[in-house]
């Protein structure tokens, strides 16, 4: 990107805003003052932006987007990696699908040994204080 100063892009806000009025009085005209008055505050941004710098910023992030896009299309690296990543997605897919079936077919072929799903509301063995909390429950009919 070429170097620009800061007397060009003040000079690109104010004529910005020179159009944006002239299209404010035009507004003003056809659809009455509060259309004018809503032009004519939208007309002073570009203005407000050359004299603070948001101009120039706003030009160098567009830049900096379409630089990144660029790359991204048109590099063979970029679709490279896009490709090695597809591959490792499809690869975690399918590692996943295989440790199901594998642990499906360990818990079909040996149905006593297989673990037993949790049991709530028992309490640990040789635990007091759990014994007395489920004794409490218990009563009130809460277990």
């Amino acid at each position: 990107m070429a170097s620009v100063d800061n007397a060009t892009w003040q000079a690109l806000g104010l004529t910005l805003t020179v159009l944006g009025l002239v299209g404010s009085v035009l507004l003003w005209r056809r659809r009455g003052a509060a259309s004018g008055l809503r032009g004519a505050a939208w007309a002073l941004v570009p203005l407000a932006a050359a004299l603070t710098g948001t101009l120039r910023l706003g030009w160098q992030v567009l830049d900096a987007v379409v630089e990144w896009a660029t790359r991204l299309v048109f590099s063979p690296a970029v679709w490279a990696g896009l490709v090695l990543a597809g591959i490792s997605a499809t690869l975690f897919v399918v590692s996943g699908v295989l440790r199901g079936r594998r642990t499906a077919d360990a818990a079909r072929r040996a149905p006593g040994t297989a673990a037993l799903p949790p049991q709530r509301g028992r309490p640990a063995v040789g635990d007091d204080d759990l014994d007395a909390i489920t004794a409490l429950l218990k009563k009130h009919g809460i277990e």
